[in-house]
């Protein structure tokens, strides 16, 4: 058909009805003029089964009227070709690729029943319900037909029954999927094998052609009659990146930094952004990290709003454990003079990690605490953060325009207790000492009061003893500590010889691992440490009675025995002293004494 002029041509359809050899050779007696070609025909087939038509002709009833306008007819010059060919008895078949048109054009035209029996719009709107809506692929094909027919179509409940249709039609493969993936367990039990391919999502790829906002209302359809949010997050996933052109460079989370920047004035690609993370479902763990990660590089990039950047901040720190340096490596589309990571971003992933954390914790019962398990989930996933924080600052340490202020709260984002190791921050401050020389000393100072020197290695501390580029204060912290650790080595290798500086190596040790451990296993280890201290006070006071005992016993005996007798008895009671060890003789002479102290400590520790 000619998109300026068309004639329909009635001798080349193959059945033909009354008014197609009645028409053959009458000339046209009026031009229909739509948006996109031009239509000479008759005015009796139109004005029999259109009532728009028929109305626009009785208005020029005094005027015999030759031309038409209906330049806002709906799908234009294809939409009444088809209307057309019906008018004049032409068959054709009606499909999903031009139903929503049919029903449109017959709308506009008003084809009703109205005008003449078994008219377009109530064939149209048979097929559509018999036929289209009982097929998903079908309802997609009606959607897409839909997006430039719109509202018109919105108004006649087309877009609403289809996409009703399509997320029914999800539902139910759905649970027919997971009825084909139910299997009976050596035990005898039904279960479903969570290995097997869910072969219920082939509409994810479907749904993939539909334009953004039809998309939008179709998975909200889907999540409100419960279609499983894995399948919802696979979707999402696949769209975005069929409609992101750019995620090529901008969502490789293997290459280096540089990204070809979309630009700004794309607001199809900003549309498409803040709607997949508006969808997104709100069960954690279902949507992959790294897509996470790509959408933020994206919404970053193009300059999305707020509320869509801090919701897709938050979902990953929900689960930044699994998180990988890659991923934190996000590029910064600032001014020039900027960092070249975007420092604050991660800044404030962290934040919503340790925020996460805490709100863990106080919703924990109490019973966890009486718990003597050394780790917890929480407390894995937060060595695996502190690993990969140090990492991150050891990789953005040389960037010459990292501020110390941004350095030092990307270290303090996590709570002291996350590392139990500090040579991974040590490292970093290394780093970032060595490419920023011209920093002052009270800011040398400043940063390496984050690192706990007791918690390096010794492979770290011998480093740390002999590095210039440290304060001399944090110097001499390396020293003490590893003269220490010096200590406690030579008086474990010799436990028998003296047992007080033993103790005070176990409470060294034992402070140390207190300071790397989270408060609740902090809280375990102190209750522990204090049921220890209490039997070993209960057994120091019942020496003490005995010794009290055999001193009054000792007492008559020298009032009653001669001097050898008496002797020969204080050398057999005197070895009962040994208890105490090598204690000097002023600690002996005071028992009360010590049992005083051993209870100050007691309450101490409680």
């Amino acid at each position: 058909m000619d998109k300026h002029h068309s004639q329909l041509s009635l001798a080349k359809c193959s059945r033909q009805r009354y008014s197609e050899w009645v028409f053959r050779d009458v000339p046209s007696d009026i031009t229909i003029e739509v948006d996109g070609g031009t239509f000479s025909l008759h005015k009796f087939p139109l004005v029999s089964r259109s009532g728009r038509i028929r109305k626009l002709v009785a208005g020029h009833r005094d005027s015999d009227i030759s031309r038409i306008e209906l330049l806002s007819l709906p799908g234009g010059a294809e939409s009444f070709e088809l209307a057309a060919k019906f008018c004049y008895g032409v068959n054709f078949e009606i499909t999903a690729a031009n139903v929503a048109q049919l029903c449109c054009v017959s709308d506009y035209l008003e084809m009703t029943e109205d005008y003449s029996k078994n008219n377009l719009g109530s064939r149209a709107e048979e097929y559509l319900d018999i036929v289209a809506c009982k097929n998903l692929e079908m309802c997609v094909e009606v959607l897409k037909q839909c997006e430039n027919l719109l509202p018109l179509a919105d108004e006649l409940k087309i877009v609403t029954r289809c996409i009703d249709a399509i997320a029914s039609k999800a539902c139910v493969e759905q649970i027919a999927s997971s009825f084909s993936r139910l299997e009976y367990s050596s035990s005898g039990r039904l279960h479903m094998n969570r290995q097997a391919k869910c072969e219920g999502d082939w509409w994810i790829e479907d749904l993939s052609v539909l334009r953004i906002d039809l998309y939008q209302r179709v998975i909200t359809a889907m999540k409100c009659r419960g279609v499983r949010p894995e399948s919802i997050a696979a979707s999402l996933v696949n769209y975005a990146q069929k409609e992101l052109t750019k995620k090529s460079t901008s969502w490789n989370q293997s290459s280096q930094p540089k990204v070809d920047v979309v630009s700004r004035s794309n607001g199809h690609e900003k549309v498409v952004v803040e709607t997949i993370v508006s969808l997104m479902p709100v069960e954690k763990l279902v949507v992959p990290i790294s897509f996470l990660f790509g959408l933020l590089r994206s919404a970053v990039m193009l300059d999305c709003t707020v509320a869509c950047r801090l919701d897709l901040e938050r979902r990953i720190g929900s689960q930044l454990d699994i998180a990988t340096l890659d991923d934190l490596l996000i590029p910064s589309f600032r001014n020039a003079g900027d960092t070249l990571f975007d420092i604050d971003t991660v800044h404030r992933i962290l934040v919503n990690f340790s925020q996460q954390e805490d709100s863990d914790e106080d919703m924990e019962d109490v019973s966890v605490f009486e718990s003597d398990s050394a780790t917890s989930p929480s407390q894995t996933a937060l060595f695996k953060v502190a690993k990969l924080v140090d990492n991150y600052l050891a990789e953005i340490a040389p960037d010459a325009n990292l501020k110390l202020n941004k350095f030092i709260a990307i270290a303090e984002s996590l709570p002291a207790h996350a590392r139990t190791v500090h040579d991974g921050l040590y490292r970093s401050i290394d780093v970032y000492l060595k490419a920023h020389q011209a920093l002052s000393d009270p800011d040398r100072r400043r940063l390496c009061k984050l690192i706990d020197f007791q918690k390096l290695s010794q492979e770290a501390g011998s480093h740390a003893a002999q590095n210039e580029r440290l304060p001399l204060q944090s110097i001499v912290q390396v020293l003490y500590f590893e003269q220490l650790r010096l200590r406690n080595a030579l008086f474990c290798s010799y436990p028998d010889d003296d047992h007080k500086p033993m103790h005070q190596s176990w409470r060294i040790n034992s402070g140390a691992l207190s300071a790397a451990m989270s408060p609740r296993d902090n809280y375990a280890s102190l209750r522990r440490e204090n049921r220890e201290l209490k039997l070993e006070l209960a057994r120091m006071r019942m020496r003490l009675n005995d010794l009290e005992k055999d001193h009054v016993c000792m007492k008559k005996n020298m009032e009653k025995s001669n001097s050898r007798s008496f002797m020969s008895n204080f050398s057999k009671k005197i070895g009962k002293f040994n208890i105490f060890g090598h204690s000097s003789s002023r600690e002996s002479s005071s028992p009360s004494k010590r049992s005083q102290v051993t209870d100050s400590k007691l309450t101490e520790r409680t």
